[in-house]
């Protein structure tokens, strides 16, 4: 089912207070149907492109978040019809 798929987003940086990972789209990820998420840093100002495995997007927030500096944007559609719940 649709609802079962993972989301896709992108880490979205509007300040970069540590003055390393810059500013803009600094990380693509996806969460699946159960919370857990996995982050692709993109290294566009480190090289580093390191992939991580989170229990939720609240950890994610919790470490990479800044206060607000750094949001999440989802990138799919959430309102595509699932064929199988059309009955």
């Amino acid at each position: 089912m649709i609802r079962d798929l993972p989301r896709l987003f992108v880490l979205h940086r509007h300040a970069d207070v540590t003055g390393r990972s810059g500013i803009g789209v600094v990380a693509v990820g996806v969460m699946f149907a159960d919370g857990k998420a996995v982050t692709r840093w993109r290294g566009v100002t480190t090289g580093v492109h390191q992939i991580s495995v989170w229990e939720s997007l609240d950890e994610v927030e919790a470490i990479h978040g800044h206060d607000g500096n750094t949001e999440i944007v989802w990138l799919d559609q959430t309102d595509i019809a699932d064929p199988v719940d059309q009955s």
